[in-house]
């Protein structure tokens, strides 16, 4: 709040902290109130920012909340539809089944055909005070950049504003259910895991009617061990398929988001947040993958050099130790239980930590395969991801090394350089014409020799000093020997004043160069 050093101490106590400062951070993102809590939440899936122990507790943010009456709920439900909830339900429970910091869920009936359906209502007024809390978090986060150098690298604010993006795409229902839509849409394997069904006509911006999903928590679904580890295989295929085939996953599949369904089927829900992977980023995904699990830390760091920003200027080598050394405690399969979630959590922040921002759905799909993985040793504990990666890898590998594929990407190239040729004699003509119209000047910059000017400016002003400083001690001291009235002291005034100006001046260059430190 750039007070003074010392005040702010000694008017505010200094509280005990029985807490780590992650704890603090969460807990103090739970007391601030919705937006903070989703804040933390989307921060949690940005292991380019955070170290991976604040990554672990963000995790920990908790979305339910005290519910509101349904009174308070029903005049959204009226606006949004523009009816009464009687003309589209022949039943509908005020009971929420859950209550979430920016919604609430209720099961309904619907009039037309039946179904059992789930109505997700917005809590009204939530919009408005999300847009306060994310301009508090804004300025927070700019004060952070501003005064903390340690944490200047990773932008905060940049990122504060990317939350907010996402978080407001959150708060419009229309894009989870078109998420699920297309989930559903691309699915091949709806049997083993699938999307409710949603009601696209009776789906606004703060409503959202989906199909009841009657199911139970991963933590306990109440079958066999067989049924239960065969469970986790088809989660964990569904997820490497979104991320490396279709290219779109679900950003959050974590316990609470997955159930198991009475035919035996997993079911993802919350779609309000996902990923989306272009072709060249599902490859390097894959080499990436392929390489972490051989423990090739050097093509690591040079898939991610490859994918990093052009003025990104990484040191590989210090980049390759770090790297190698997270491999061997996030993957060390002489060890049992490797992680390749955790791990690639933890790759990301390395990264980040060097300068290599990857592209934001890479920590989605870090966050995505951490939380899959927990949703698979949930169902069986025995759970392993490498044993179910490689028949979509291969599926993956067989459509990049596809002779038509080839074929077309090489057309593509062809008919770029192709365009490019055809375009270079205009491109030529029009700099041979600026050359004869204009009068092109060429500016030479010389680039850290700011501070080498700065040194030479305050050496030059210092010897300046000094000799005026020395000649005034001189003169003065000449002034002295002579005798000449008016005298101070007994002795003549002008030569007083010179020293006591001399004297002065001697001072304060004194003091500036201790004060500068320049005498090191």
């Amino acid at each position: 709040m750039d007070l003074p050093a010392g005040i702010w101490q000694r008017l505010l106590p200094t509280p005990p902290a029985p807490h780590r400062a992650e704890e603090r951070l969460r807990l103090a993102a739970e007391e601030l109130g919705p937006a903070f809590v989703k804040l933390g939440q989307i921060l949690s899936m940005r292991p380019d920012l955070l170290p991976h122990s604040y990554i672990t507790e963000l995790r920990k943010l908790q979305s339910q909340v005290q519910p509101l009456p349904f009174e308070e709920f029903r005049a959204t439900l009226v606006t949004e539809l523009e009816r009464e909830p009687e003309e589209f339900f022949s039943e509908f429970n005020p009971v929420p089944a859950a209550s979430a910091s920016l919604a609430q869920v209720y099961f309904a009936r619907l009039k037309e055909g039946g179904q059992p359906v789930a109505v997700k209502i917005q809590k009204p007024g939530v919009e408005r005070s999300v847009q306060i809390d994310l301009d508090l978090a804004a300025w927070l986060a700019a004060q952070v950049h501003k005064h903390i150098d340690a944490l200047r690298p990773f932008d905060l604010p940049a990122a504060i504003e990317e939350a907010r993006q996402g978080m407001l795409r959150e708060l419009d229902f229309r894009t989870e259910a078109r998420n699920q839509e297309y989930f559903n849409a691309l699915n091949p394997q709806p049997d083993q895991v699938f999307a409710p069904r949603v009601y696209p006509d009776l789906c606004t911006r703060r409503v959202l009617v989906m199909e009841r999903i009657e199911g139970r928590p991963v933590s306990d679904p109440g079958l066999p061990a067989d049924q239960c580890s065969a469970l986790a295989g088809h989660g964990a295929q569904s997820l490497v398929r979104q991320i490396l085939i279709s290219g779109f996953f679900h950003a959050d599949p974590h316990a609470g988001n997955v159930l198991v369904t009475p035919d035996g089927r997993l079911c993802f829900l919350d779609w309000g947040l996902a990923g989306h992977l272009t072709r060249r980023l599902r490859q390097a995904l894959a080499d990436f993958w392929v390489a972490a699990v051989e423990q090739d830390a050097e093509r690591i760091v040079q898939i991610a050099a490859d994918l990093a920003p052009a003025n990104a200027r990484p040191d590989l080598r210090a980049m390759e130790k770090e790297v190698t050394l997270a491999l061997r405690e996030e993957l060390n399969f002489a060890l049992g239980e490797p992680q390749l979630g955790r791990a690639m959590l933890r790759l990301l922040h390395i990264f980040g930590r060097n300068g290599i921002a990857l592209s934001r759905d890479y920590s989605l799909m870090a966050k995505a395969v951490f939380s899959i993985e927990e949703v698979g040793r949930a169902l069986d504990p025995e759970f392993d991801l490498r044993r179910h990666m490689p028949p979509i890898l291969r599926e993956l590998f067989r459509e990049r090394a596809n002779p038509r594929n080839l074929a077309r990407r090489f057309r593509e190239v062809l008919h770029e350089a192709l365009l490019g040729l055809q375009d270079f004699p205009g491109e030529l003509r029009r700099i041979v014409r600026r050359f004869e119209q204009e009068n092109p000047t060429i500016n030479l910059q010389h680039r850290g020799l700011e501070r080498l000017d700065d040194s030479l400016r305050v050496a030059a002003n210092r010897i300046a000093l000094g000799v005026v400083v020395g000649s005034l001690i001189i003169g003065s001291s000449l002034l002295v020997t002579t005798r000449v009235g008016p005298t101070l002291f007994g002795y003549p005034a002008l030569g007083i004043i010179g020293y006591i100006i001399s004297a002065l001046f001697g001072l304060y260059v004194i003091l500036d160069i201790i004060r500068h430190r320049r005498h090191k």
